[in-house]
């Protein structure tokens, strides 16, 4: 088949690279988003699929907007059979989805209908699920609703950041993406519709939630920092400043701290809950790098019963 593909971040890349290695496939093009400030210097910087792209020589599609008059006439002119789409970062109207003959076919990075939106991984590990996986399917016009064509499931480890789950089932469901787009072709796989039973969605993870709330167990407190690793970053405060937490883990047999309360050894740093304590293992201070939480934790020399947190 003719392939448009429309993805954006790195997480992208693994399926991009997989339909470019098919020998059943043409990548014709690309639709990614526009250039985004990044760094300090705030330059232009295109995207990881732009960059892919350009590199194997596929012509690249930034549209501002996916219902650009522009971008659909160059979709028409290119024809495409079917547009495999991962993490594209915006909706797409019907008069794209119309395009393809076979349709616009996502990736989406949890076992749908469980964990529809933006940020499904994030949630799973949130949630503490134990099983989560990939599946691809049908775009309609509805939020990740559309009918399933595969699945494949991934264990979540329980030390498993976000970005350590999402590496994973990137380059799992590469294959996976892959072979829906052979089995379109071939007319050997049909999608089946998602039950209305199990529903949960996940929205975009902000900076908000992100902040740790101590008077939450010890296990939520872990899963929160693990869902929200590397992006947007776990914290706290600390006299006033934010203190991204990075790295912590439950302590199962310290429960002598109040929520939020700091006790400092030479080699670890103990915060109270809402349950038990747990570990912070790696921070990053305002305006630092990030460093061992021990380290930190003599350079700023914790008082007696002080806390984190408001």
């Amino acid at each position: 088949m003719k392939l448009v593909f429309a993805g954006t971040p790195e997480v992208a890349v693994p399926a991009l690279d997989a339909l470019i290695a098919s020998d059943r496939h043409e990548v014709a093009a690309v639709v990614t988003r526009p250039d985004a400030p990044a760094g300090r210097g705030r330059r232009l910087v295109a995207s990881p699929v732009a960059e892919r792209a350009e590199e194997a020589g596929i012509e690249v599609l930034k549209p501002a907007r996916p219902r650009d008059e522009e971008f659909l006439a160059r979709l028409r002119e290119i024809a495409p059979d079917c547009c495999p789409v991962v993490a594209y970062g915006a909706l797409l109207p019907k008069a794209a989805l119309d395009v393809p003959a076979r349709g616009w076919v996502n990736l989406h990075f949890s076992l749908l209908p469980a964990w529809r939106g933006a940020a499904p991984v994030q949630h799973s590990l949130m949630a503490g699920d134990e099983v989560t996986g990939a599946s691809t399917f049908l775009i309609e016009e509805g939020l990740d609703s559309g009918p399933v064509y595969g699945v494949l499931t991934e264990e979540v480890r329980p030390t498993d950041t976000s970005g350590d789950l999402l590496t994973r089932l990137a380059f799992a469901g590469a294959g996976l993406l892959a072979a829906t787009m052979d089995g379109i072709e071939d007319n050997t796989l049909h999608a089946v519709p998602q039950p209305h039973e199990g529903v949960t969605l996940a929205p975009k993870i902000t900076v908000e939630d992100a902040q740790v709330q101590w008077s939450a167990p010890a296990l939520r407190v872990d899963r929160v920092i693990r869902g929200c690793t590397p992006a947007p970053g776990a914290w706290t405060l600390f006299r006033g400043e934010r203190l991204k937490l990075i790295q912590a883990t439950p302590v199962l047999d310290r429960t002598d701290l109040a929520p939020g309360e700091l006790s400092a050894a030479k080699n670890n740093v103990y915060v109270g809950t809402g349950s038990h304590a747990v570990e912070l293992l790696w921070v990053q201070p305002q305006g630092k790098k990030p460093m061992r939480a021990a380290d930190w934790a003599r350079g700023v020399r914790i008082a007696h019963g002080e806390l984190l947190g408001l």
